[in-house]
């Protein structure tokens, strides 16, 4: 039997990632001589949907459980449509995820254990309170006085002159930076407008996928 696991290195002794949909790797292992494949996770840094592409791999790789730290609501039920058993709240080594697993010892769940599009900021654990400064990718929120601006799908809750992005780049206010320069940088015109049309592509992407997970419960 195949079983995914989300992990932060490329064999059997690395560490489950926490993050599903923005995992490092896939690694897809074969319970019954726990022989394994290895393949980069190609959606880490989509701006919308990851865990939804995510879900729909790991199932086209053949695999019927995914054992991963967190998965968000889209993410589950893209896995739980597409048939694989979802197992969250695992950390420690691949190898011992799946001995635990051969065991009996872990749960499936049809829930999620987190908010969408976690992960998507520096670090897994980051904090998406409203007041709390943006960060990138993060659920869009901002501080202080204001509207901001909200661009997603209706997540940005933008309170203050953060300009939170909901499902997009997750931008400081002191310009249109890119995550990996100084805030003071400052892109081009025709690249943050290439930048927003990429991310309203994956929006699209998502709505689609997600339609299609709705209508394939509904047929059950």
């Amino acid at each position: 039997m195949k079983v995914a696991v989300s992990a932060s290195g490329g064999d059997l002794d690395a560490q489950i990632d926490p993050r599903f949909g923005r995992c490092a790797y896939f690694i897809i292992v074969e319970t019954d001589d726990m022989s394994f494949e290895v393949f980069d996770n190609e959606n880490i840094a989509l701006g919308g949907g990851a865990g939804i592409q995510s879900g729909q791999f790991v199932a086209s790789k053949g695999a019927k459980t995914i054992i991963t730290g967190n998965a968000g609501p889209n993410a589950v039920r893209t896995l739980s449509a597409a048939g694989v058993e979802v197992i969250v709240g695992q950390e420690g080594t691949v190898r011992k995820a799946i001995e635990d697993y051969k065991k009996k010892k872990l749960k499936s769940t049809t829930e999620a254990n987190v908010a969408d599009h976690y992960g998507m900021g520096n670090s897994p654990a980051q904090n998406t309170s409203v007041g709390d400064p943006p960060r990138q990718g993060g659920l869009g929120t901002g501080g202080g006085m204001g509207m901001g601006r909200c661009g997603g799908m209706g997540r940005g809750r933008g309170m203050g002159m953060g300009r939170g992005r909901g499902m997009g780049t997750g931008m400081p206010a002191s310009g249109l930076a890119s995550p990996n320069q100084p805030e003071s940088a400052l892109l081009p015109k025709e690249e943050e407008l290439k930048r927003l049309k990429d991310q309203a592509n994956d929006l699209r992407k998502q709505i689609e996928n997600i339609e299609s997970s709705i209508n394939d419960l509904e047929k059950k």
